[in-house]
């Protein structure tokens, strides 16, 4: 049975347009640190605009006629799956014409950077000029509300396709009955952070290069630094905690910080994902603090970077690797949860977590039961159904079996296995700490398939399989 036709097609190309001309405008940007820092490189920044920008116009008006055809939820997913690609792609032109990067480093550099995983190909970042640093904090700050809710906010109408797109990045969440309006909340919410951040950061003594750059990054829970030693580059531990507001702020839900102000802070303190948030965060902390010799304030960055899936490090990947295998493990946990959905986190996230653990032991009470009792799950009061269940079980097995095949791949060429095992998650979780088998000298089909793991770990895997079951029928024909 066929499930995509030329009509289908048709459609995603009309609706894509908008985005292409959204990503060709974010790259413009930047050209204004290149004209303040004199570095000449706007060029590096323009054609690759040009491209995504004329090809976007080329798709709005060559199939213009189809606008009045109902977008469904499949072409919202495939639009974003290509959309993430496009403009990793268009990025990748960027670094390889302004920051002398060979193509696949390129895109590898951008999709890091787009999806927050935070990885860089670059040995030394601090030699790259001032407007690659800031473009690679643009698109952190950008991917991490989604590049889709960006510009669907700003280019496009109310209605049915921008509904289809908001979902297609795996958001639910409301803060308005329209989602035009829930969109313009949740980007006005995360401007006042982002705002406050600069100026927390510029308090503490940070430049304002740098303190733009580090919320961008930090804020959105990518945490691709503009120092080689990443935020441990400052020595500064009021820096830390700033850092770590930060991206604990980014990793909890904008419909609990929309409620904020109108519950006078309750919405925060009953959050049950937060609540889960911070007591983990305590209590490996704690157990890791005893149980090893690490500085505290490195261990509580540590891991609230690892929990928020921000990446940012106190340390590079040669110390973390020295630390004691327990402590990494529990890292590698943290790295799987993640934080709050309807956040910037990338991972598991903890409400499916919660909702999995709770479907365990609902199925161990009806075995306990009497016959015919009928029991339910709750999360926060909201009644969980059972296909909610099997899907959040679905879910996880697809992510475990997306690091098991990029594992394998790793030690195939020769990678160390644990190490490998550490980076595979770190990837697939868009967080970005790494123990250094992902770098600079990295073979081009493991990039490859990092490229493929950061995008799969950004969409939630489902709009990226449904986006090759398309292409499978296309060609297929």
């Amino acid at each position: 049975m066929r499930y995509i036709n030329k009509t289908d097609l048709f459609i995603v190309v009309k609706n894509s347009g908008r985005i292409m001309i959204g990503i060709g405008i974010l790259c413009l940007i930047p050209i204004i640190v290149d004209l303040i820092y004199l570095e000449f490189n706007f060029m590096g920044f323009i054609i690759p605009s040009l491209i995504s920008i004329v090809l976007g116009f080329a798709c709005i008006k060559s199939f213009d006629k189809y606008s009045s055809k109902k977008m469904r939820l499949k072409h919202g997913m495939i639009i974003s799956a290509l959309a993430w690609l496009w403009a990793s792609i268009i990025g990748g032109l960027v670094m390889v014409m302004a920051g002398d990067l060979s193509i696949v480093t390129g895109i590898f550099e951008s999709m890091s950077a787009l999806t927050g995983s935070g990885i860089t190909m670059c040995s030394n970042v601090e030699i790259l000029p001032h407007s690659i640093l800031f473009f690679r904090a643009l698109e952190q700050w950008v991917g991490g509300l989604g590049i889709i809710v960006m510009i669907v906010a700003i280019l496009t109408r109310p209605g049915t396709s921008s509904s289809r797109l908001y979902q297609s990045e795996a958001r639910e969440e409301k803060l308005k009955p329209s989602i035009k309006a829930t969109l313009k909340h949740t980007i006005r919410i995360y401007l006042i952070y982002t705002t406050a951040g600069i100026i927390l950061y510029l308090i503490a003594g940070m430049p304002i290069f740098d303190s733009i750059c580090n919320t961008f990054t930090t804020i959105s829970t990518g945490g691709m630094s503009i120092k080689n030693a990443n935020i441990g580059y400052y020595q500064n531990d009021l820096i830390y905690f700033i850092s770590m507001i930060l991206m604990i702020l980014g990793a909890t839900s904008f419909l609990v910080h929309y409620r904020v102000i109108k519950t006078r802070g309750k919405s925060l303190i009953e959050d049950l994902q937060f609540k889960v948030m911070i007591t983990v965060i305590a209590i490996v902390t704690l157990l890791l603090y005893f149980l090893s010799n690490i500085v505290p304030i490195e261990l509580l960055f540590t891991v609230v970077s690892a929990a928020t899936t921000t990446g940012a490090s106190i340390h590079g990947a040669e110390v973390m690797a020295g630390w004691p295998s327990f402590v990494l493990i529990c890292i590698m946990g943290l790295m799987l949860v993640g934080g709050s959905s309807g956040s910037t986190v990338g991972a598991i996230k903890l409400s499916r977590i919660i909702i999995f653990f709770k479907g365990i032991y609902k199925h161990i009470r009806e075995i306990l039961s009497p016959e015919g009792r009928v029991l339910t799950i709750k999360v926060s009061n909201t009644r969980i159904t059972e296909k909610a269940v099997g899907d959040v079980g679905n879910y996880i097995t697809l992510y475990m079996i997306c690091i098991l095949i990029t594992w394998a791949l790793f030690c195939l060429y020769g990678h160390d296995p644990f190490k490998s095992l550490f980076d595979t998650i770190s990837i697939q979780g868009n967080v970005g700490l790494s123990l250094g088998e992902i770098n600079f000298g990295l073979e081009d089909p493991l990039k490859i398939i990092s490229i493929f793991n950061m995008w799969t770990g950004r969409l939630e895997i489902y709009p990226v399989l449904i986006t090759l079951r398309a292409f499978f029928e296309v060609f297929k024909r």
